[in-house]
């Protein structure tokens, strides 16, 4: 347990030297740069004791445009072997049934938890039809660690430096999402799973830019164009069920 803790907490601790050290209200970057999603988004709050509060939004399809499928569709990522491809060229754009999971970036810990389990699931997703796509934030060669040493199936994973995608899909971002949420506490309920995602670990595998490291996760299940299943991750660690992904998967007929 203290060689995974230990590893936690580098991870963690890490970025921090990038950021002012949060003694008083006044040192908390502006809501703009804690979060600067355009819509549905938190704001962050200091009481006298200067312990930060969420206001957090829903998060569900229902949240999204029409037309998200194509604002999406129009972003370009980069395969693990550093192809640029479109989100409308990853799958059947009329009837095609897809998975995308968005990790928060590669040298995340507990994305290499979700990694792992996306894997594990994968047999299910092929079985069904149903395309699985995983982003993370960092650049193709980031990617390629990830998929390396975990593994992960190359084919399935894609890299997005510029944080395009979550930019259209209002991912959560800051400061207070990455290090205060509460929602982030639960990772330590699965360090058993973490542990074992860690073996072949490598803090090498995260973004040179570490700003990128306080962006959040989701998790988006498509048909075609329509969205039908949506879930931002409210804290590190915080990942949707895959079990509501299956039911959603199963539920949905794959041409």
């Amino acid at each position: 347990m203290a060689t995974i803790s230990s590893k936690i907490f580098l991870c963690y601790a890490t970025p921090k030297p990038q950021f002012p050290t949060i003694t008083s209200p006044s040192l908390l970057p502006s809501a703009k740069k804690v979060n600067d999603k355009p819509t549905k988004q938190i704001t962050f709050y200091s009481n006298s004791n200067s312990r930060f509060t969420a206001r957090a939004s829903s998060s569900s399809a229902a949240e999204f445009t029409a037309n998200i499928g194509d604002v999406l569709g129009d972003v370009s990522v980069f395969t693990a072997a550093g192809q640029p491809v479109f989100f409308k060229d990853l799958w059947d754009q009329k009837e095609g049934v897809a998975v995308v999971a968005l990790l928060r970036h590669f040298g995340c810990f507990c994305c290499w938890e979700l990694a792992s389990a996306l894997k594990e699931a994968k047999p299910k997703f092929d079985s069904a039809g149903v395309k699985l796509i995983a982003v993370g934030v960092g650049t193709p060669d980031k990617a390629r660690i990830l998929a390396e040493r975990l593994p992960f199936p190359m084919d399935s994973l894609y890299a997005d430096p510029e944080r395009k995608a979550y930019d259209v899909l209002g991912l959560y971002y800051g400061l207070g999402r990455t290090f205060f949420n509460p929602a982030s506490a639960k990772v330590f309920s699965r360090l058993d799973k973490v542990k074992k995602a860690m073996e072949n670990y490598t803090m090498k595998a995260t973004p040179d830019d570490k700003s990128s490291v306080l962006q959040q996760g989701g998790m988006f299940v498509f048909k075609g164009k329509q969205l039908l299943y949506a879930r931002k991750d409210e804290g590190t660690g915080d990942h949707a069920p895959l079990d509501d992904i299956f039911n959603v998967c199963c539920k949905t007929p794959v041409a």
